[in-house]
């Protein structure tokens, strides 16, 4: 089948390994028939309850880098690493890996994209199998992706993947739950490097660690990229960790892109509202802590407000903000900004 028409081919940036562009992705969670009918106005309704997750995010991705996505638990990061990646269809916009579009290519097409492509997952609990000792969880993709291996080089690759994140060849006949939590999130890791990807979206692979085992886990995967090359899209919430790890940061609220800079710029001069108020919830040794307090209404992706999603608690909030979606900007520095007050200045650096 040929592909559509494609007025939205990736210019931004020529390096890019993969490039996301006006991204959209909603679910329905309506429910039977009977639960969207609704009374207004004395008469009966039709409605459907629509959860608008990821609005319109455009993302390049460099070869080689590492672009962490924050924000807020609903914020919709996770749905979109899981959009990328193909776990989910979007409703509109393209995904290209190496300039070539692939968010509408069937099952069959996209296999080949699956061993430059894979994911680390949050939970290493729930994303092994409990009923397959390590080795066979470790072989799988590769036989499905090398039908032909032969049974020596299996071995070899599964013992050279394990013995990279640090787990002992000899631990293959374990099942999972003989496993430590940071053990667990390795045998994750060696998973999808089995294949050897060029691109891995990281689903907040720290969150469900302990916290002495979080560097270690963070350590392995920036010793990794150094070694194989590796691109990451590394979604989290812990803004230490994404200060540590990333070369540029994109900051989501309610399932906007509202920042994108590169991690020293963010950190050091923050532009949006929102990023600014994250940002002074980090706690930090010596000087006065000025913690930044949000006040209005929350809203949920479920009904968002007119015009910029942070107006209803931003504290510059003027009356175009209440009407008017604020559009991505560039800036000087190259950050990206979508805010109304930065592009007009009333809201200074």
């Amino acid at each position: 089948m040929t592909p559509p028409e494609d007025n939205n081919r990736p210019t931004e940036d020529s390096a890019a390994l993969v490039s996301i562009r006006n991204l959209v992705k909603h679910f329905d969670i309506t429910g039977g028939w009977l639960e969207q009918l609704k009374l207004k106005g004395g008469r009966i309704h039709r409605e459907k309850t629509v959860v608008r997750a990821v609005n319109d995010i455009s993302i390049d991705v460099r070869e080689g880098e590492t672009v962490s996505v924050v924000g807020e638990s609903g914020c919709g990061k996770s749905t979109l690493a899981r959009t990328v990646m193909g776990l989910y269809p979007p409703e509109s916009g393209a995904i290209y890996y190496r300039d070539q579009r692939i968010d509408h290519l069937a099952e069959s097409q996209l296999k080949p994209f699956r061993t430059r492509m894979q994911m680390v997952f949050q939970d290493p609990y729930a994303s092994l199998n409990p009923r397959m000792v390590v080795g066979d969880i470790l072989k799988e993709p590769i036989r499905f992706h090398q039908p032909t291996i032969d049974a020596r080089a299996l071995k070899d690759k599964v013992a050279t993947v394990m013995g990279q994140v640090g787990i002992d060849p000899d631990w293959q006949n374990r099942y999972p739950h003989e496993f430590s939590g940071g053990q667990r999130q390795r045998i994750s890791i060696a998973r999808a490097l089995a294949v050897d990807p060029e691109f891995i979206v990281a689903d907040e692979p720290i969150a469900a660690l302990d916290v002495s085992i979080q560097a270690q886990i963070l350590n392995l995967m920036m010793d990794l990229q150094e070694q194989r090359g590796l691109t990451y899209l590394f979604i989290s919430h812990d803004l230490s960790v994404v200060e540590h790890i990333s070369e540029r940061v994109a900051v989501m609220y309610l399932g906007a892109l509202c920042e994108l800079a590169s991690a020293a710029t963010l950190f050091a001069s923050p532009r949006h509202p929102y990023t600014r108020a994250l940002l002074s919830a980090i706690p930090r040794l010596g000087g006065a802590f000025s913690h930044t307090k949000l006040s209005g209404d929350v809203p949920t992706p479920i009904r968002l407000p007119a015009g910029c999603v942070f107006h209803t608690r931003c504290p510059h909030v003027r009356e175009r903000c209440r009407h008017e979606i604020p559009t991505l900007i560039t800036l000087p520095d190259e950050t990206r900004v979508a805010c109304h007050g930065v592009e007009e200045n009333w809201i200074k650096a």
